[in-house]
């Protein structure tokens, strides 16, 4: 009877553990389109690497996922256990208290900065030197442009890098011999002009203590150049990322675009697939070297699978097999300085026309000035934008729409 009832006891025992032990871990990873697909792709790998650990992806538009995470982070729920954050918003992520310092053990991330480009870390460490997050891909700063329609004008690739003031009469004279516009918005010049002369731990809207940059000479000259571009008539008047900017490609009527290297990519898959061999890739005007853009990887403090998170976001940014894989699957620069020395640097791409471009943006990622971020970088951004705007519609002033650029970003800041 004793042996019967321990038989018994053993049964149930295994009848009640069976769920249990068939319930399987799950790293919940929140990110966004394209992004979304590096994680996806290094999926294989994980399982390979982590047989025992689902991958759970939630993806939401750009700005859909950046509030949501914005709230998440506010309220200490809703979290995943790997963020995605674009560059954008590092800085106020940084600054939000809400995510693991890895800097810190069991982390001890700054180990691995010299493994990256030399600007992707500070971009993601806060004032008080948390590392909030680990870079996963970075955007060199390009001129893409059509080939094609600057040969039927007449222009050559000097005449658009040489300065800005060579840029604008080149984009006079396409416009005249081609009705195509040389610039998307005018606000291009003003982004890349802003980011000209800074050096390592500068910021673009804020210094090292908080002080607001916006009245300087620097963002003068910005402004100055976008007006003089808008005045010459050679910007379509588009907003990036709307349809209108992503037919202005399609259509022929812009002929270049300054941005991230990886817009490449874009143009490629979606824009303006059907323009493939008339694309080139060029410096920045006047040889500036910029960053703009990159994603990271960040785990919240309310996170819960650390261990797992912290595998996931090596595997996809100090891995350098998913680093190039990211490289071919989303045309994303890796932020990996040990890809950087890949042959796949070296490949023709195709859609720019043969050119091996991926050797510019190597040259040019190393160039770029380590500069700081700061928590209100978004808020300032948008600001900036905005009298700008006024600027361009209005006919204001530009001392005067600096001055009250500067005002209303003190005033929010210190909300």
């Amino acid at each position: 009877m004793l042996r019967l009832t321990r038989k018994i006891v053993i049964w149930s025992t295994l009848l009640v553990a069976g769920p249990v032990l068939a319930e399987r871990a799950v790293l919940t990873v929140a990110s966004f389109p394209d992004l979304d697909r590096a994680a996806k792709a290094a999926m294989p790998q994980w399982k390979r690497l982590h047989p025992e650990i689902d991958i759970k992806l939630v993806s939401l538009q750009y700005p859909d996922h950046h509030t949501a995470m914005t709230t998440a982070l506010a309220t200490g729920s809703g979290l995943p256990d790997v963020m995605a954050v674009d560059f954008r918003f590092i800085g106020k992520f940084a600054e939000s208290g809400g995510l693991e310092d890895l800097s810190r053990p069991p982390y001890n991330g700054n180990a691995l900065r010299s493994k990256f480009v030399r600007f992707s870390f500070p971009q993601a460490t806060s004032s008080t030197g948390a590392l909030a997050a680990i870079p996963a891909d970075i955007g060199p700063g390009t001129l893409l442009y059509r080939k094609d329609i600057l040969d039927k004008a007449g222009v050559s690739e000097t005449d658009l890098t040489r300065n800005w003031e060579s840029f604008i009469e080149a984009g006079k004279k396409i416009k005249s011999a081609t009705g195509a516009f040389l610039l998307a918005n005018a606000t291009d010049i003003r982004d890349i002009a802003l980011r000209s002369g800074l050096s390592d731990g500068e910021g673009v809207f804020f210094d090292s203590k908080g002080k607001t940059l916006v009245e300087s000479p620097r963002f003068a000259r910005a402004f100055e150049l976008g007006r003089a571009a808008r005045m010459a008539g050679i910007d379509a008047r588009a907003i990036a990322w709307t349809n209108e900017w992503a037919a202005g490609f399609k259509n022929n009527r812009i002929a270049s675009q300054m941005m991230g290297a990886w817009l490449a990519g874009h143009l490629k898959n979606w824009m303006a697939p059907d323009s493939k061999g008339l694309w080139r890739s060029a410096g920045l005007p006047g040889g500036i070297h910029a960053s703009y853009g990159g994603s990271f990887y960040a785990i919240p403090k309310k996170a819960a699978n650390k261990a797992a998170a912290w595998d996931f976001i090596m595997l996809l940014t100090a891995n350098r097999e998913v680093q190039l894989q990211s490289l071919r699957v989303l045309d994303s620069f890796p932020a990996l300085l040990e890809a950087h020395g890949d042959p796949a640097m070296d490949e023709p791409i195709e859609y720019l026309g043969g050119q091996a471009a991926r050797r510019l943006w190597r040259d040019s990622a190393v160039r770029v000035p380590a500069i700081a971020v700061n928590k209100h970088d978004a808020m300032a951004h948008d600001v900036v934008n905005a009298e700008f705007e006024l600027v361009l519609t209005q006919g204001k002033a530009i001392a005067t729409a600096l001055a009250d650029a500067r005002v209303l970003i003190e005033r929010r800041s210190r909300r």
